[in-house]
């Protein structure tokens, strides 16, 4: 797994004998993030993520005592290499996934089904909208998912994921990116051909069915970490690719985004709490199986990579 060499650490959910724990990645090894900070609360992801205001400050004095070997009394340092990383944020309250969010996709989509490509949502007055996936559905880094026996047509969707670090409500998009505490990378794997209700018209407007198509076992694996917000100057023009047995499938940049993760937090916080560890996914370019008709088969390997976090993959079976 690649990382953000000039962040000072990056904040992990790692696995031990006892169940899930909070790490800080530092290096080439993990620190348990409780232990380091003497801070019992921060045993998980979703606890710092709970009081990220006073966390932040905390988690990088910590890394930084570790850089000047002031700390190695109080954690134990884990090789990277031998740590089981898992979901970052294993059990986030809610997980909203922007639509439509790269014109190139949603043009290739429109092509696909033999319908007109859309126009520039903002010429017609919209706003970003969004589908919510199950918390359940959130999968480890590196395990192989088993899917196959669900849908013919599964298929991938890199995005970057923004991890909420405080609780956002009417937030003006000049202040939204502030509510951010990091970015992470995300794969909403979907079921195309459980998407349509069987017996409807392909004219009717309760032909869809997102619950099926979204949020079936093992399809939002995230990872391997969250690089903390600070370490990423931009998050309009962070590079994404993604990978099907070696062959590039996604290649764009965040700057193509339809609306900004600033605009999609603005919007999803009307009149609506953002908390602390809800995840959003801010959409994917185009490069998907359902643009070529060509979907995952059993035994592929999908590697994804964003600028700036890392890199890690799945397994299909």
């Amino acid at each position: 797994m690649a990382g953000n060499k000039r962040a000072g650490y990056k904040l992990a959910t790692y696995q031990t004998k006892e169940g899930p724990r909070a790490g800080l990645v530092i290096g080439e090894d993990v620190f348990d993030a409780a232990r380091l900070t003497g801070k019992p609360a921060y045993g998980s992801v979703i606890g710092i993520l709970a009081d990220w205001k006073r966390a932040e400050g905390a988690l990088k004095k910590a890394a930084a005592g570790v850089a000047k070997s002031a700390v190695k009394s109080r954690a134990k340092r884990m090789p990277l290499g031998k740590t089981k990383l898992l979901a970052p944020v294993p059990n986030p309250p809610t997980i909203f996934c922007a639509g439509a969010n790269y014109a190139d996709h949603a043009a290739a989509m429109a092509r696909k089904q033999g319908i007109p490509e859309p126009t520039d949502p903002r010429e017609q007055g919209l706003k970003p909208w969004f589908f919510i996936k199950a918390a359940h559905t959130i999968t480890d880094p590196g395990t192989t998912i088993k899917a196959k026996h669900y849908a013919d047509e599964l298929d991938w969707e890199i995005e970057l994921a923004a991890v909420i670090g405080r609780p956002a409500k009417d937030v003006p998009k000049a202040k939204a990116l502030n509510y951010v505490a990091g970015y992470t990378i995300a794969n909403d794997l979907s079921a195309r051909d459980r998407g349509r209700r069987p017996g409807l018209e392909p004219t009717s407007i309760f032909k869809m069915d997102w619950t099926k198509h979204k949020s079936f076992d093992g399809s939002c694996p995230i990872g391997p970490w969250i690089v903390p917000a600070s370490d990423i100057a931009d998050p309009q023009k962070l590079g994404l690719k993604l990978w099907v047995n070696g062959a590039l499938k996604q290649d764009s940049n965040t700057g193509q985004m339809l609306f900004t993760i600033a605009e999609q937090i603005a919007q999803l916080s009307i009149n609506m709490t953002l908390h602390p560890g809800d995840l959003i996914l801010t959409g994917t370019p185009a490069g998907t199986g359902g643009e070529s008709g060509k979907f995952l088969k059993t035994g592929d390997v999908v590697k994804l990579w964003i600028e700036g976090i890392g890199e890690f993959e799945n397994r299909i079976a």
